[in-house]
């Protein structure tokens, strides 16, 4: 440090002291953003899950009303009059829109003494309203848990959820309410009036908690089993307990108990959705001793509070290069010899090359180092004019090129999906050129109402030599293609075109094919392309056999064949350029074709734009920075059926 400069000390020490002052700030800043944000989050959770409680409690609370009225008017009426009885029920169901069904169930013979089961009930079904027996050889509802409960304990009771088989059929909660009569001045048990819920209704109440992005909400029974849930697999299979156990998350495993014990809280937990770090507020259902959950995602909702502290940072940077400018021009006008000279050259060293030297007389070193300035001065001057003309040619080659590609863009489809009124099928596709221009291409469109005619191909070489070719091919192609031709046909008729005076030499690989959107007949012919990939629900990916033959535009005279494939509803076309399985990573091994059916088999189930993307991201994952070599384009194509 004794050797250092002034400058440099002034320098070093300002900006460590600042730079110390700053990070002190800029910390409790986010801490104390950080903790009030949490705290208004917290807030408005426990609302939003208290309101929406509220919403179900208050619906649950007016069923348990009727319910308990009806059950009341029943004990102070004659049950003789069936015609009567089942009219109350009908009415009950019907009058309430949240309950799904009602019955009265009563006791072995009590209401017949022929009869050992006697329980009318409607139901809610198809936008009307049904009537059944229930109970029989294959439903003793006498051992049936909304019976056995409400008729043990003597008072009405909310059941657990379940799947209620032989009767309404459904996923649903029973609110049970014992029916007595007096006789001989004693009270004598004679069944159970019911009301039924759907967990479909609970369903759309909890899902309609959209926070944020990927926040929702959930709701667990009495017992921590799950009763809504974006995720359809752990509805009435799963408790919260056993997905603890699954996951090894003992917090989550304390999280049920405080549930199921009716508490309120707001705890960190870790999303069963996304696997992303959330906070979640619950609260019980008071009636039915359910518990309620809501999930903030935690990226998302600190998303602000980084945008806000990002920007912060980024201001502190650039007041620091501007205090930075302040401090050594200070430092400048206390240094001594060369305090001019090192004036001069800063000031050159921001790009203004037209600064004036200090006229320095003496030969001493400092004079030769003033001369040894000038010279660098003038030659920097010329170096920037020719580097100004060199970058002002780049920059005009890359904006034609730029235009040269959205042109190139411009002339394939792009809007997807592209026929929304048909829904027989559905095509996507995208395309990825490995330079400004590519020579891949694809193309579709129907030949009449039954017949649409798609296409995909790759030029050989990259580049605007390419892409011009690409072009042409397209354009050609669709010129050559009417009602009634097959795709061999096709294939003749352009190659024929584009060898003609093609002096470049030049070809491109094609796979076409013509789908008959009534039947799911597939006609398709090939010119030196990779095989597809067939899609089916039952078995693996399977690449399409081919016909063969040679690229277009190579020779005259070719002829190709065309095959024939029918495809059935839900099954799936892919197509591809060499692009995809020759892409290579860091080293240097391909993807290759077997690697693109192990990928895309998993993937036949989902929707032909989930497909795609989800194999341009494995694509990319794979190649692990790499550049791209070639140019990358994927069609599919999946069929539904005839109209």
């Amino acid at each position: 440090m004794k050797r250092r400069g002034i400058a440099f000390k002034l320098i070093l020490f300002i900006m460590t002291g600042i730079t110390l002052i700053f990070s002190l700030i800029f910390g409790y800043n986010y801490l104390y953003s950080r903790r009030i944000l949490l705290k208004n989050v917290e807030d408005n959770a426990r609302n939003l899950a208290l309101a929406t409680t509220n919403r179900i409690e208050t619906i649950l609370r007016s069923m348990e009303v009727a319910t308990t009225n009806l059950s009341t008017f029943l004990q102070q009426s004659a049950y003789d009059d069936k015609q009567r009885l089942l009219g109350l029920i009908r009415s009950f169901v019907e009058c309430n829109p949240e309950i799904y069904g009602s019955t009265i169930a009563f006791e072995p013979y009590a209401y017949d003494q022929n009869s050992l089961y006697f329980s009318p009930y409607f139901y809610k079904s198809e936008g009307e309203t049904k009537f059944t027996y229930i109970g029989g050889e294959g439903y003793h509802y006498f051992y049936w848990t909304w019976y056995q409960l409400p008729k043990e304990l003597n008072r009405p009771v909310w059941n657990e959820p379940y799947y209620d088989e032989g009767a309404g059929n459904i996923i649903m909660s029973t609110f049970s309410v014992p029916l007595y009569k007096i006789f001989s001045g004693e009270k004598e048990f004679l069944g159970v009036l019911t009301a039924d819920i759907s967990l479909e209704w609970l369903q759309e109440i909890v899902s309609s908690i959209k926070i944020f992005e990927s926040g929702y909400g959930f709701l667990i029974s009495r017992n921590g089993t799950v009763v809504t849930h974006p995720f359809k697999d752990l509805i009435m299979h799963e408790t919260i307990f056993s997905v603890a156990e699954a996951r090894e998350d003992a917090h989550l495993r304390e999280i049920g108990r405080e549930m199921i014990r009716g508490e309120s809280g707001f705890v960190p937990f870790t999303s069963i959705v996304t696997e992303h770090k959330c906070w979640m507020a619950y609260c019980p259902v008071p009636s039915t001793g359910w518990s309620l959950a809501v999930i903030y995602p935690q990226d998302e909702l600190m998303a602000d509070v980084v945008n806000m502290n990002r920007t912060i940072f980024l201001l502190f940077l650039v007041g620091l290069f501007l205090l930075l400018g302040v401090i050594v021009f200070n430092a400048r006008s206390i240094t001594k010899p060369l305090r001019m000279l090192a004036r001069a050259t800063r000031v050159i060293s921001t790009g203004n090359l037209d600064a004036e030297f200090p006229q320095i007389k003496s030969k001493d070193e400092v004079g030769n180092l003033s001369e040894s300035f000038v010279y660098m001065q003038n030659s920097l001057k010329r170096y920037i004019q020719d580097l100004t003309e060199t970058t002002a040619a780049k920059e005009r080659i890359e904006s034609e090129l730029k235009i040269a590609r959205e042109i190139q863009m411009s002339i394939i489809p792009k809007i997807f999906p592209p026929f929304p009124d048909r829904p027989e099928f559905d095509i996507f596709a995208c395309i990825e050129p490995a330079k400004e221009v590519g020579g891949d291409l694809y193309d579709f469109f129907f030949i009449d109402d039954d017949h649409i005619c798609f296409m995909i191909g790759d030029v050989s070489g990259k580049g605007v030599p390419a892409s011009l070719f690409m072009a042409v091919t397209k354009t050609l192609f669709k010129a050559n293609t009417g009602e009634g031709i097959r795709p061999d046909e096709i294939l003749v008729r352009l190659n024929n075109e584009l060898s003609r005076d093609n002096d470049s030499c030049m070809f491109v690989t094609i796979f076409c094919g013509i789908l008959n959107t009534k039947t799911g007949e597939v006609l398709y012919s090939s010119a030196g392309h990779n095989p597809p990939l067939f899609l089916c629900r039952d078995k693996e990916a399977e690449y399409l056999g081919t016909p063969g033959g040679i690229a277009v535009g190579a020779l005259e005279g070719l002829s190709f064949k065309t095959e024939r494939l029918v495809l059935h509803p839900g099954e799936c076309l892919f197509m591809y350029t060499d692009g995809v399985t020759e892409a290579a990573n860091l080293r240097d091994e391909l993807f290759s074709e077997k690697k693109l059916r192990d990928d895309l088999s998993p993937l036949r189930d989902r929707p032909i734009k989930d497909i795609v993307s989800s194999l341009m991201e494995k694509i990319e994952d794979f190649s692990q920075g790499a550049p791209q070599a070639d140019d990358i384009t994927v069609m599919i194509l999946k069929y539904f059926g005839g109209a």
